[in-house]
């Protein structure tokens, strides 16, 4: 009795992660040339147990994705299987990867500049409101 098709895909190669964040990275493989592959699937983990999801697409030549929704300076591993027509692959290595903090993506002036502009929205709600006062008191002096 013979489990394995032949015509299955080999599993993905050179899986690496990019474009690192506090809550996204893009994770890519390679597939050996000639073989007949129609999707992908991949297994993505949080380290401590706590998240498992599984993706799968269908009809792509894609070897590429993005994975949104991540924690936080969190651990995670991954995995990434071809699909083909008579079934998936064997999954591939594994890879780790660890998000960024939040703070690791900013650059160390921009939390002042948040600062600048939100003084600046409200000085244009002050003169708003100053403008609709005198707008008011005209309004009541014709009146």
């Amino acid at each position: 009795l013979c489990l394995a098709h032949p015509d299955r895909p080999p599993s993905p190669v050179n899986v690496t992660v990019t474009q690192l964040k506090a809550n996204s990275a893009t994770v890519s493989w390679d597939v050996p040339e000639g073989d007949m592959v129609i999707g992908y699937a991949i297994l993505q983990q949080r380290q401590d147990g706590q998240m498992q999801r599984f993706i799968r697409e269908v009809n792509t030549t894609n070897r590429a994705c993005v994975l949104w929704d991540l924690a936080e300076d969190a651990d995670y591993i991954i995995q990434v299987q071809s699909i083909g027509l008579y079934g998936e692959s064997q999954a591939s290595k594994r890879v780790h990867f660890r998000t960024l903090k939040e703070t690791d993506r900013l650059p160390s002036n921009s939390s002042n500049q948040g600062d600048i502009t939100m003084e600046g929205l409200d000085k244009d709600r002050q003169l708003q409101t100053g403008e609709i006062i005198i707008i008011v008191a005209v309004l009541l002096m014709w009146a």
